[in-house]
């Protein structure tokens, strides 16, 4: 068994009282939007224009049969406040963001041995739990 790592992240014993809120608050519509997507969709791809890898995460799961939900926020020159907030709640610091039954999995590089070896298939295979 591999042994899990947690990122490291500030303490929040260690943010003053005054600015908790700004943080918990900051753009968490956005948040929520992705929450509310991946509560409804089993598989989520979270993207943007002008970058090919949201591309070709849609086309390995096209050509798969596999159905999932997108959402593309913005391109290199726009949305990137939206975009960053999903990186800080995600620690995932690339686009596109892969979700499955409500589990980051990463992105393209990370869904493609998951496709390829049929574990993806025999996932979406069983009902959610």
């Amino acid at each position: 068994m591999l042994a899990m790592s947690m990122r490291e992240i500030f303490p929040e014993t260690k943010v003053h009282p005054k600015i908790s809120e700004k943080i918990a608050s900051y753009r968490k519509e956005q948040i929520d939007q992705v929450k509310s997507l991946v509560a409804a969709h089993r598989v989520v791809v979270v993207g943007m224009t002008q970058n090919p890898f949201p591309k070709r995460a849609r086309r390995l799961l096209d050509g798969q049969g596999i159905a999932y939900e997108y959402l593309g926020i913005g391109s290199y020159f726009s949305e990137w406040r939206k975009r960053l907030v999903l990186k800080m709640w995600t620690g995932w610091p690339t686009f596109p963001m892969i979700f499955v039954d409500g589990v980051l999995i990463g992105g393209y590089e990370d869904l493609v041995p998951l496709v390829e070896s049929g574990e993806l298939k025999k996932q979406l295979a069983t009902p959610r739990v």
